[in-house]
């Protein structure tokens, strides 16, 4: 150990980690385990992200803004997600017919500025290059293929900044600043992240423009992220689309802990891996993206993402459902393929 190094304590953790047994492992032989691993598993997450501790509010939505384009009529609409918290986001309605649609929540993730890139909306030159490099406008696809799709700005992302980044790039983001309010009050992103979304939920099924019945989940990087999360427990997603999104905890959050802090929840490690998390959203359909060059996948690069499907496929198998759990594989970096995402949602939404 060199003089640079013998001070860290990364090697350490590395070692509680290996020592620490997921008390929430997914073991399940037969559908009953199964439901019994789900209640629990689902409760103990709720209960470590501070979900349960987000109050309900009168949404009072309202639209903001209204504009036509070619293939869909875009608004931008606001509601409150809780008492005094506004959440905007844009929803992106489809000329193909008059409606009703199945819609589509469609979250953004990380380096691009919130909500704008999902919806091709390049505000200044960083935020047209990330929907380049990332291939970033999924929102407008999704509408263009006939779903209405809602494309929130997650808090302390886009319109949403928290004070001490607001002002700066809009591409910054508020996930430390939020989480250092937030952890000392039992609370973290990913539950006030989670909490969001399902209440996006509810205000789509108040639409008569929804098929109430027909709503997927689907983003990139942190939107996969937000996706995994809120199809989690919420089985009004029927289905999910996870890009960029499914790795061991180990190489790709510890091993790499500068990542976003948005994706530390305490005690998570001691209790699920990734693939655990992914089990919760059996039987319904869902599809990986991974690219294989993606850093993120961490140190062994595929095979770490195929060690978290592996977990995940006992469930489906259980449920009689492996062929409903896709993984598309691809050539490339970090980015949103969208080979197979239309073909994924009209086969299954």
């Amino acid at each position: 150990m060199s003089d640079s190094t013998k001070y860290m304590i990364e090697d350490s953790m590395l070692k509680r980690f290996d020592r620490v047994k997921r008390s929430q492992a997914y073991t399940a032989k037969t559908l009953r385990s199964d439901k019994a691993w789900r209640e629990k598993t689902i409760k103990t997450l709720k209960a470590l992200t501070g979900y349960n501790s987000m109050q309900k509010t009168d949404p009072k939505p309202r639209i903001t803004e209204e504009k036509s384009f070619k293939t869909y009529t875009q608004q931008r609409i606001e509601i409150f997600t809780e008492p005094g918290v506004l959440m905007p986001f844009y929803v992106l309605i489809p000329k193909t017919s008059s409606g009703p649609f199945p819609a589509i929540l469609a979250p953004h993730g990380h380096c691009g500025g919130g909500k704008y890139p999902v919806v091709g909306y390049g505000i200044n030159k960083e935020v047209k290059k990330a929907i380049m490099d990332f291939n970033y406008d999924y929102g407008v696809k999704f509408a263009e293929a006939g779903y209405i799709a809602f494309c929130p700005d997650a808090r302390g992302f886009g319109e949403r900044q928290e004070r001490f980044v607001k002002g700066k790039s809009i591409l910054d983001e508020s996930c430390r600043e939020i989480n250092n309010m937030a952890y000392p009050l039992g609370q973290t992103m990913t539950g006030m992240l989670t909490w969001d979304m399902h209440r996006l939920i509810d205000y789509a099924q108040s639409r008569d423009d929804v098929i109430k019945s027909r709503i997927a989940c689907a983003g990139l990087s942190g939107g996969g992220y937000q996706t995994l999360w809120a199809s989690a427990w919420d089985k009004r997603i029927k289905c999910s689309i996870i890009s960029g999104y499914m790795y061991g905890y180990k190489e790709s959050l510890l091993e790499m802990h500068n990542n976003c802090s948005c994706n530390y929840v305490p005690h998570l490690y001691e209790t699920v891996d990734m693939g655990d998390i992914l089990a919760l959203l059996a039987p319904r359909p869902v599809l990986i993206e991974t690219g294989t060059k993606d850093p993120l996948n961490g140190r062994s690069g595929v095979k770490n993402v195929k060690s978290q499907m592996t977990i995940a496929r006992k469930a489906y198998r259980l449920h009689g459902a492996e062929k409903d759990l896709q993984h598309d594989i691809f050539e490339g970096g970090h980015r949103w393929n969208g080979v197979k995402t239309i073909p994924f949602l009209n086969k299954y939404l």
